[in-house]
């Protein structure tokens, strides 16, 4: 969702060394980012790990630190490198640590999380040039290299998988509530399975339990390859499937940030400011009264998502292999 702004602060500044600071995991999807010169990985592990990301950020002597996260944290690291300009929103009462504090819009919870960076670029676009404005469409793309796509390619035949090539992500790292049922996730593998469709699962270890509960339940097992592949390597993955299906988490950003045809299955979020950003993404949702709410764990019957059937999300995802691979299915 940071993508926009990332490029439209390359507009702003074509011959800058832009550096990305990015934690672990997060730093592979900007692998092949045309947008950043240089990622730095950022991993805390206590105060040591805190002290060394400032001397790194000194000898790199940064002219301009602009923070997109909200935390206090960042905007300490700034201000003790001594970078010069330092723009970020006043939240986590870190304003005297910024130069140039910007304001959270009064529309935060209105608009798309897109929209929140880019209004952070304005900000700094406004307090350097005395002018800036969201007035150009955003541009989010990422890419993948054609090496990383071919190492993706070699990945798939190591375990015998083909195409059409459709990705379930049954997980969810920081909610349970967002799970689709891993028994309909199961349900929709042995659908696209018994029409010729290769399926497999993918996501973090930290989500591995879930996945192993689909194959469990599947009838016609899906690959497994949750758990065995870096984010760079399921970032080239998605970008080689032909579908992704997944419920409201990282994999669907990505997938519409590649252009990859990507189905996001959506319950207790807000698909409003959180879903998959432009046209690649497509959002099942069937809100009751109570949702969003935002919940880490449905506290009733998880209405939110036993409301969506196995059979929608399968039509779905056949109608999207159709338009875009031309196969009979």
């Amino acid at each position: 969702m940071s993508v926009a702004a990332f490029r439209e602060l390359r507009r702003l500044f074509p011959s800058a060394q832009i550096t990305v600071v990015s934690k672990p995991g997060t730093a592979d999807v900007f692998a092949d980012a045309d947008f950043a010169d240089e990622v730095l990985v950022y991993e805390r592990r206590g105060l040591r790990s805190f002290w060394q990301q400032i001397a790194q950020w000194r000898n790199r002597r940064f002219d301009l630190a602009l923070l997109f996260q909200n935390a206090f944290e960042g905007a300490a690291i700034s201000f003790l490198a001594r970078v010069p300009l330092r723009i970020g929103y006043n939240t986590e009462r870190r304003g005297f640590l910024l130069t140039h504090p910007v304001a959270v819009p009064g529309w935060k919870d209105e608009r798309h999380e897109v929209f929140y960076y880019l209004n952070l670029v304005a900000g700094l676009a406004r307090a350097l040039f005395g002018t800036g404005s969201e007035a150009r469409e955003p541009q989010f793309q990422l890419t993948v290299s054609p090496a990383r796509e071919h190492e993706a390619q070699k990945l798939l035949m190591t375990h015998g998988a083909d195409k059409p090539l459709v990705l379930l992500c049954p997980g969810s790292v920081n909610s349970r509530a967002k799970r689709w049922p891993a028994e309909r996730y199961a349900a929709l593998a042995d659908q696209l399975a018994e029409c010729g469709t290769t399926v497999a699962l993918i996501g973090s270890p930290s989500e591995l339990e879930v996945s192993k509960q689909v194959i469990s339940l599947a009838r016609r097992p899906p690959v497994l390859l949750t758990g065995k592949t870096s984010v760079a390597e399921v970032t080239a993955l998605i970008s080689i499937a032909d579908v992704l299906v997944t419920n409201d988490t990282g994999p669907a950003h990505i997938g519409a940030a590649l252009g990859t045809p990507t189905v996001v299955i959506f319950g207790p979020t807000n698909p409003l400011t959180t879903r998959p950003y432009g046209s690649a993404g497509e959002v099942i949702r069937h809100p009751p009264d109570c949702a969003p709410c935002m919940l880490r764990d449905c506290p009733i019957d998880h209405r939110c998502m036993t409301a969506i059937t196995p059979e929608e999300v399968f039509q779905r995802t056949v109608a999207l292999i159709r338009r875009h691979q031309e196969i009979g299915v």
